[in-house]
């Protein structure tokens, strides 16, 4: 039954106030989604801090901004290569320094459907340690900051989720065998989502004041597939762009931006996003959460050996 707590249209930006005083780090917000979450939350005045792979289209992006809101306009970037902990950590230690408070860290990047098993320079198959190691590392290292505004972090998962496997593969994570792009792909969005959910748990456990929320763009018309699909993929993608299944890329922001903002948002064991035709497109909201996604042994696995591969302890 679709959600109806922000009415038959769902939730949009028009339900934004001033956010000017507060603070959000984006990852991937160059183009795409990112790019329109940043758009929309400059435009009710808040600061926005960018984590993206390359310089040269964050400062494309930058310059786009500053010429739709002001050369004042509190947007600014800092490199960071989520495949890369060493880079994931630099680029933390930089926003820390920088950035006094952070009111949500959405984690909007992501690769998608790389079409031969790929290694990061930590040895991870690319979209896990992308997606997922990246993410857990850049998390953990602000999250004290992110408590200090009582703020809130964002999964940006897929329904990608429910295809694939539906759960971790712990004996061969990398994909030494049998590695298919979607299935990957899809262990990599589990994995954002079993960490959420098992961070949901450890911070109500220690007691601390963030919450954390996960949802998912839909069907958009971003850049994500167009950059590291294969082919074939890229095609099948650019035909679905003309039909009434995909939405633009400023729609896919909406869930993003509400979970980064809305104040009428209660449950954290949830995933948001469309809530329309098989959940692609359509009223933002609460959509479908599968029970796979909670699997509480499989979170508390996936949380432990992420530490132990990533090298980084949280301390909760």
């Amino acid at each position: 039954m679709a959600d109806t707590t922000f009415g038959p249209r769902g939730w949009t930006p028009a339900r934004l106030g001033n956010l000017a005083g507060k603070t959000y780090v984006i990852t991937g917000a160059n183009a795409g989604a990112g790019f329109q979450a940043a758009r929309i939350l400059l435009g009710k005045g808040a600061e926005v801090v960018m984590l993206n792979r390359s310089a040269e289209k964050s400062t494309a992006a930058v310059s786009e901004l500053k010429q739709e809101f002001g050369t004042a306009a509190p947007v600014r970037f800092v490199r960071m290569d989520l495949a890369e902990q060493a880079s994931v950590r630099k680029a933390a230690e930089e926003v820390l320094k920088t950035t006094p408070r952070i009111d949500a860290l959405i984690c909007n990047a992501a690769i998608a459907q790389v079409p031969t098993r790929q290694l990061t320079p930590d040895g991870f198959e690319s979209q896990l340690g992308t997606n997922h190691y990246g993410h857990f590392t850049l998390c953990g290292m602000l999250f004290d900051c992110i408590e200090q505004s009582q703020g809130r972090i964002v999964v940006v998962a897929s329904l990608g989720y429910n295809m694939g496997l539906k759960t971790i593969r712990f004996d061969d994570m990398n994909w030494n065998a049998g590695y298919g792009a979607n299935t990957a792909y899809s262990q990599s969005k589990l994995a954002q989502m079993m960490f959420a959910y098992e961070l949901q748990d450890r911070a109500e456990a220690a007691g601390r004041n963030v919450e954390v929320y996960v949802c998912h763009p839909g069907s958009s018309a971003t850049s994500l597939i167009s950059t590291s699909g294969s082919r074939t993929m890229r095609a099948i993608w650019w035909l679905m762009t003309k039909t009434p299944m995909v939405q633009s890329a400023e729609q896919g922001a909406y869930p993003e931006v509400m979970c980064a903002t809305e104040e009428a948002l209660t449950e954290q064991r949830a995933l948001y996003g469309p809530t329309g035709t098989r959940e692609f497109v359509g009223p933002v909201g609460k959509g479908t959460l599968n029970a796979h996604a909670y699997d509480k042994p499989v979170m508390a696995r996936l949380w432990e050996r992420s530490e132990q591969d990533t090298g980084f302890t949280w301390t909760l």
